[in-house]
């Protein structure tokens, strides 16, 4: 049985580098109710600074608790304060460092508190743009120190690593799946494991049900799933299946097939749309996608075997 979440600024305000704003921005118990209204929806993710902080813990406990929903994961803001310009985790300056160290344990003592099993940690800002800029093994060795540390304090939690090929910076320190299950390796840490988001895996020009695969192999290191779609240029956070299709009825395949049992959760940028009915459009094509599944499982493992592209192309023109 799948269980669906959704990151709770996606029903609010969502801007850009060209406006800022787009729609009136509700407040975040009206999020909280869109959300808890939208047809399969359990869970919530929630953004540091955005969402939670240390003086809101227990209201927003109460509130999750009055509307049945459940914290599936806290993402530190380790991307959008000015202090973290230059870095976080990776940055060679060590009052920023540390400051975004203790930030991310203060998001860490919030997940407790709200029985919330997950750190998403999408470090955006730890990168580069130019060349003969940056010390590489630098950064990488302040990377992995950092979330070692963490992980090594915070043994209950999971710390699931979310990679994006490019922005804000014009490079990612965490690009790519097989960058960032060295990165979770390396920390030697077992509650270090990877995020995939689906988008941003298409941006790398990943196909999402082999870096499951990839993922799988290293150890069982898939911990998160982030859904959304777009063309492969750009993270353009569009519903899901409205350009991947075939790609995300792949995707859930393989995730049954390499036994993933945590949250489908939405991320989308819905600018000009609905945002509750934009995300109850992505999980309604994941329901469709496994009702496929369920009719058609045993040859779609045999079309595998078989690696025939006209006739798996024949059967999806049948199936879709």
């Amino acid at each position: 049985m799948r269980e669906y979440s959704v990151i709770l600024g996606n029903l609010g305000n969502t801007c850009d580098r060209f406006c800022s704003g787009y729609k009136n921005n509700p407040d975040t118990l009206e999020m909280l109710r869109n959300a808890a209204a939208i047809p399969h929806v359990k869970g919530i993710e929630l953004v540091g600074t955005w969402d939670i902080r240390p003086d809101n813990v227990q209201e927003m406990k109460k509130a999750l608790t009055s509307l049945s929903l459940q914290c599936v994961s806290i993402i530190p803001d380790l991307f959008a304060d000015p202090r973290w310009q230059r870095g976080t985790f990776s940055s060679d300056n060590s009052s920023v460092r540390q400051a975004s160290i203790d930030y991310t344990r203060s998001m860490c003592d919030a997940a407790l508190e709200l029985n919330c099993s997950t750190i998403n940690l999408w470090p955006g800002q730890d990168g580069y743009d130019y060349l003969l800029c940056t010390d590489y093994l630098g950064a990488r060795e302040r990377l992995c120190e950092a979330i070692a540390l963490l992980a090594g304090e915070y043994p209950q939690l999971k710390f699931a690593l979310e990679y994006k090929p490019k922005e804000p910076r014009t490079h990612s320190h965490i690009a790519r799946m097989a960058d960032t299950l060295l990165l979770a390796q390396e920390t030697g840490k077992k509650n270090v494991g990877v995020t995939i988001d689906t988008g941003h895996a298409f941006m790398g020009g990943e196909v999402v049900a082999e870096s499951i695969v990839l993922a799988k192999r290293a150890g069982g290191l898939l911990m998160h799933m982030h859904f959304n779609d777009n063309y492969g240029a750009w993270d353009d956070d569009m519903m899901v299946g409205s350009i991947h299709s075939v790609c995300y009825l792949e995707t859930l395949y393989w995730l049954d097939r390499c036994g993933y049992v945590g949250w489908l959760s939405m991320d989308q940028y819905p600018y000009r749309e609905d945002a509750a009915a934009a995300i109850g459009e992505s999980i309604l094509w994941l329901c469709r996608f496994d009702e496929v599944l369920t009719q058609y499982r045993g040859k779609i493992d045999e079309l595998i075997l078989q690696g025939d592209a006209v006739a798996t192309s024949a059967f999806l023109r049948k199936a879709l």
